[in-house]
């Protein structure tokens, strides 16, 4: 069996929101360069409102290896939709933590001036492994403990 490196899986049934799995992030094109995210659900986003949405889906990938997420552009011009965390980052360490598996959430904010309605299945972000690096002198070896939001909490 070929050694898994980086890519995405189901969260299990157990930490799974609204009960659905969702379909796993894609690219479009063979030259793009993000993963396009798909809302496991139907909702509303009404004026100033945020709302976060878990995809189901969790990212798996190399150490010193991290998924920034990102708002599809489509939906910044289109709709006046913004990610609340500009750029989202998703640690390595996120996958399969002990509070949710990793469940990605994407947190959207309507700037604009009238609600906007996302269908179940629509792209609704981005991701795009990226690596990174740490510098010299830098011996941290604390492990996470929770999920969503949770480093830097103690």
């Amino acid at each position: 069996m070929k050694e898994k490196i980086r890519g995405f899986e189901h969260v299990s049934k157990e930490n799974r929101e609204y009960g659905k799995k969702g379909k796993l992030p894609t690219r479009s094109t063979s030259a793009s360069a993000g993963y396009d995210f798909y809302s496991p659900i139907q909702f509303k986003i009404h004026r100033g409102e945020t709302k976060l949405v878990f995809t189901n889906v969790k990212a798996f990938m190399r150490e010193k290896e991290y998924l920034q997420l990102s708002i599809r552009s489509s939906l910044a011009l289109k709709r006046n939709l913004i990610l609340v965390n500009s750029p989202g980052i998703v640690d390595a360490d996120y996958y399969n933590n002990p509070d949710n598996e990793g469940n990605i959430g994407i947190m959207l904010r309507n700037i604009g001036q009238r609600p906007v309605e996302i269908k179940e299945g629509e792209r609704i972000a981005q991701g795009i492994f990226q690596t990174y690096f740490i510098a010299d002198e830098d011996y941290n070896d604390e492990e996470r403990e929770g999920g969503f939001g949770s480093t830097g909490n103690k």
